[in-house]
């Protein structure tokens, strides 16, 4: 892909995705996810309906009158979004990759962080930590992530997501809001997730597509495993296998769902062809 070709198609994303972020996830974002508490804004007189309790006695008894302390919320967060450039990720039956859904996913969440003024950072990765971007402010900034998004290559094409949630709890020192976006087809990752949860506020968004649900009965036929490049031949007419695949996918969500939901961690799904604009607005609402 040339670099005309990047450029257009980060615009694209960009347009899209920020006017999703600006009038229908912004405020939602906000309300969500607060500040770090309230600091200490200024000093000013004592006015009627102000709570006694923010009394400054100091300043009242040296100006022999009463006023107030006022605070603010401290705005400023730290968001994380940890994205999984796997194999697995460029599979779509309906006219989208998984990675495309992702894409815009992550990128409408840096552009609701930024409207809010919080700092954004990226970690892709596979079955290692591809690529980290540390968090910095600014629209720049999110283009570059979502530049990296459409074109950045992988080294490997397998999963390990425990290894990325080890990563990211070793860099990021301040507590994070985290986006972790994946097909979540690896396991064993439950102890990390839980001592990033108990650090972090994190929420894992699963991206699936509706054929890897059942397998179709089409006969005989090479299926190739997009994560480590077998071929095998498989026969999809039989019962016993098609329920086989069936089970082992059922497993591998179960074990998302239950693995975020014993870490306190945030948990959705969203199928390819699903709005997840809808999925997301819901998880904010049932957050605020």
């Amino acid at each position: 892909m040339d670099t005309k070709e990047i450029l257009k198609k980060v615009r694209k994303i960009e347009i899209k995705t920020r006017r999703l972020s600006d009038h229908v996830f912004g405020g939602e974002y906000h309300s969500t996810f607060k500040g770090r508490g309230m600091t200490f804004s200024e000093v000013r007189q004592y006015q009627f309906g102000d709570d006694v309790r923010s009394i400054d006695w100091n300043v009242t008894a040296r100006y022999n009158e009463p006023y107030v302390k006022v605070f603010e919320e401290e705005r400023e967060l730290t968001m994380i979004l940890m994205v999984d450039v796997s194999g697995s990720e460029l599979f779509g039956s309906t006219g989208q990759f998984k990675r495309e859904v992702i894409t815009e996913i992550a990128a409408t969440l840096a552009f609701s962080a930024l409207q809010n003024n919080d700092k954004i950072g990226l970690v892709l990765f596979s079955d290692e930590v591809e690529l980290y971007i540390p968090p910095k402010k600014g629209r720049f900034h999110v283009l570059r992530i979502i530049r990296e998004l459409i074109e950045f290559t992988p080294g490997s094409k397998r999963t390990n997501i425990d290894n990325a949630l080890q990563f990211v709890s070793r860099v990021t020192k301040k507590k994070a809001i985290i986006f972790m976006l994946s097909d979540f087809i690896s396991q064993g990752y439950e102890n990390s997730l839980k001592i990033t949860a108990n650090k972090h506020d994190i929420t894992g968004i699963r991206v699936y597509d509706k054929r890897e649900e059942t397998m179709p009965n089409l006969g005989v036929v090479n299926m190739k495993d997009a994560e480590t490049g077998e071929i095998c031949l498989v026969d999809t007419t039989s019962r016993a296998v098609r329920k086989a695949y069936e089970n082992d996918y059922n497993e591998r969500v179960e074990y998302f769902k239950s693995a975020f939901s014993k870490s306190g961690a945030g948990a959705l799904s969203s199928r390819v062809d699903e709005s997840y604009v809808k999925k997301l607005l819901g998880y904010f609402k049932r957050r605020a």
